[in-house]
Order: structure tokens, then C-alpha cells, then sequence
């Protein structure tokens, strides 16, 4: 299935999608272009926001620019990753039985179909800026963000009984 396709089914029960990927086989590759691609598209997301930043403020958009893409796109994914762990861990501890794999897997899809929505909340901060609309998409965003990870993770732990 398609990226979008599958990232619009998410939306309608994502935790048939993660089993479906996971029913694929363990493959790092794909995982790290998940993330890679919510970490691009995080980075793309903020560029409206920090334009409107560097016109108010007068300061260099460039700089701010190389600010972002080097924390969105070289240490995010790195934070992800033991993110992805500690969930994995913490899982274990009150008795799931899935994998390392999993528990990225999960964390990964569920960054990577909310984007959609960072992407709303970048138009957002860059046309209106701060105040209730951002807000409101914000909390939207890690709402639909915690559901897919807590549903994805919920079906790596079935998967592995």
C-alpha cells in the first residue's frame, strides 16, 4: 500500500496498520525512513513560523534556519530512538512481550501519520501565530500523536503472544 494510503487508514484504525507493517518483517530501513520523514517534515513545518519570527524580531532567517534543521534533523531522531527504547522498556516491565523493532515501529508510524497535522500547525504558527488557534491545532496534534503511538504499541505487544 501507498504512504499516504496507509497513512490515511491510520487515522481510521491505526492499529491495523502497524500490525500490517509489522506482518512485513523486522526492517530497520524502513523504521529510519519513518522517522527521517516525520524529522523532514518537522523541519519543513517550522520554516512559516520561523520566518514570521525572523520578520517581527529582525533577525537572520538563515541562522535561524540552520538552528532548526540541525536539531529537527540530526539530534531528533537520535532523542526517537531512545524514546523508542524506553517505551520498549517500559513495556516489558508490565509484562508486553514485543520487540525492540516494535516499539520503534510503533513510536516511528505514529510521528510519521501525524504529520499532516505538525504540518497544519506550522501554517498556523507562521500565518496567525501564537493564540488559541495554535494552541487548539497543537493539542489536536499530540492527541491524534499519543492515540497512534498507545494503539501501535497495544497491537506490537499482541503481535508478539
Amino acid at each position: 500500500m501507498a504512504l499516504s494510503s496507509d497513512i490515511l487508514a491510520t487515522y481510521r484504525g491505526p492499529g491495523r496498520v502497524v500490525r500490517r507493517l509489522l506482518e512485513l518483517g523486522p526492517r530497520e530501513d524502513r523504521a529510519l525512513v519513518f522517522v527521517m520523514g516525520f524529522c523532514i517534515v518537522a523541519f519543513i513545518a517550522q520554516m512559516p513560523g520561523l520566518a514570521r519570527q525572523a520578520h517581527l524580531e529582525g533577525v537572520e532567517l538563515n541562522m535561524l534556519l540552520g538552528g532548526a534543521l540541525l536539531g529537527t534533523v540530526f539530534i531528533l531522531p537520535l532523542f526517537f530512538y531512545t524514546l523508542a527504547l524506553v517505551s520498549h522498556w517500559a513495556a516489558r516491565l508490565v509484562g508486553g512481550k514485543g520487540t525492540a523493532y516494535g516499539a520503534r515501529l510503533a513510536l516511528f508510524w505514529a510521528l510519521l501519520s501525524s504529520a499532516p497535522l505538525v504540518l497544519l500547525n506550522g501554517l498556523v504558527a507562521g500565518f496567525i501565530g501564537p493564540g488559541p488557534a495554535l494552541s487548539i491545532v497543537g493539542f489536536l496534534w499530540v492527541a491524534v500523536f499519543v492515540w497512534f503511538w498507545l494503539s501501535g504499541l497495544r497491537q506490537v505487544q499482541r503481535a508478539a503472544e
